[in-house]
């Protein structure tokens, strides 16, 4: 196996023993966040309906219009901001976060970090 195969293989590994200890219900669905080399996703998701509640990525025009680069701290910051903007505006205060088995660390940490500035708890 290749160095670039088994990365991946440790990745996968990492998010099904995150996913099998973390499950959103509708009082306290799951924040997943997805992060590629060149752009960052978020998901609030109720797991017990299999509902994405709302979605914010670095691809959305809200985030385009800042004219911002996708792949940065900053970006992330926005993102996180923007997805807890609109759970807030569905109606959602609480959440579980899913980091997708990367660390909390850069550019996870500052999602985070803008989801809880918009005022989300985790």
């Amino acid at each position: 196996m290749n160095k670039f195969k088994a990365k991946r293989a440790g990745l996968k590994r990492r998010q099904r023993r995150v996913r099998a200890k973390i499950f959103g219900t509708a009082e306290r669905p799951r924040l997943a966040v997805h992060r590629t080399n060149a752009n960052i996703y978020a998901q609030i998701i109720n797991d017990a309906e299999a509902k994405t509640i709302c979605s914010a990525s670095t691809l959305d025009a809200e985030f385009r219009a800042t004219g911002k680069l996708g792949s940065n701290k900053e970006a992330a910051e926005f993102v996180g901001e923007l997805i807890g903007k609109r759970a807030i505006e569905a109606g959602v205060t609480e959440v579980t976060f899913d980091r997708g088995g990367r660390i909390y660390h850069g550019r996870v940490q500052s999602l985070a970090d803008g989801a809880r500035n918009a005022g989300l708890k985790f």
